[in-house]
């Protein structure tokens, strides 16, 4: 519902709104934290040490290495490629670092000796680069080149997460993982297609008709690739595993944001979506050849899928 309360906030308050919603948000979340968890009469004493096990040095070896690559993205330019090189050497501190820590920011022993799981991840970050460069770009185009208000680009984005609401209930303790993830890449590569043959003067319902058919792959991939990870990951190290899926699903946003500024440029025209789109149908490719050709993924036990 983000992009539909994020419009009427435009709509109504400037984009200013949609950041300044977080104060009250923040406040009312701290509060109920406050009245509502549990309190330990006596902290034990592994919880007392617990600001002496952060690791600081990881955390900014971390931040150094997703800010400069961040910016390098956003700015994809012969003079920024020192950026890229800041955050490659930031990276490989941050793994020495990490893998030699007793108490890591991110396990990343998670990744050694689990090539299924890499996969999974690999499949994250293609996933998410098609699912939030149509949640930036084809919101974008549908403002500057179709025309709509913010308010309204939002409502066209309604078939998306109600499809992908309804998709989850009907699929979400179904059997099989795989199945989920192959549905789910086609439903990308159609949608994709279809963004190619939008223009400025395509009909409304065209429009709605592409945010429903990507309503079924934000249904099922999301949750299929939790239960992979759920199905793949060491038992012992769910926790960081799952918190990796995340990073790499950012990472996938981050990609998403690239591509959608280095197609639009200045103005989000059709012709910049039609390149966007390539983008996306290239990387949804990706993701469904990854997914059909993975044997790994008929090895999970689907009988105890889990909805996420």
């Amino acid at each position: 519902m983000g992009p539909l309360l994020g419009g009427l906030l435009i709509e109504f308050g400037g984009w200013r709104a949609t950041f300044a919603l977080n104060i009250p948000l923040a406040l009312v979340a701290l509060l109920l934290g406050y009245l509502r968890l549990p309190k330990a009469a006596a902290a034990p004493p592994q919880s007392r040490r617990l600001v002496s096990r952060l690791d600081l040095p990881g955390m900014g070896l971390f931040c150094a290495m997703l800010v400069s690559l961040l910016l390098f993205l956003m700015n994809l330019r012969v003079s920024s490629w020192y950026l890229l090189t800041i955050s490659v050497f930031a990276g490989a501190a941050f793994a020495f670092r990490e893998l030699r820590a007793q108490y890591p920011f991110i396990d990343l022993r998670v990744l050694g000796g689990n090539p299924a799981l890499l996969a999974t991840y690999g499949r994250a970050i293609v996933a998410y680069v098609v699912s939030y460069a149509f949640l930036y770009g084809f919101t974008q185009w549908t403002q500057e080149g179709f025309g709509l208000s913010a308010f309204h680009a939002g409502l066209v984005q309604i078939p998306l997460f109600l499809t992908g609401i309804g998709i989850s209930i009907v699929f979400g303790r179904r059997q099989g993982v795989k199945s989920k993830l192959v549905i789910g890449g086609l439903g990308q590569i159609v949608a994709c297609l279809l963004m190619l043959t939008l223009t400025g003067g395509s009909p409304l319902w065209m429009l709605l008709l592409v945010a429903l058919i990507f309503g079924i792959p934000q249904g099922l991939n999301n949750l299929a690739l939790q239960n992979s990870v759920y199905f793949q990951a060491d038992p012992e190290r769910t926790a960081s595993s799952f918190g990796l899926l995340r990073t790499f699903a950012y990472i996938g946003s981050m990609i998403a944001s690239a591509a959608t500024a280095s197609s639009f440029g200045e103005n989000a025209d059709t012709g910049g979506m039609h390149h966007l789109a390539w983008i996306m149908l290239a990387a949804g490719g990706l993701f469904f050849l990854v997914t059909v050709f993975d044997r790994s993924l008929t090895r999970t036990r689907p009988t105890d899928s889990v909805a996420s």
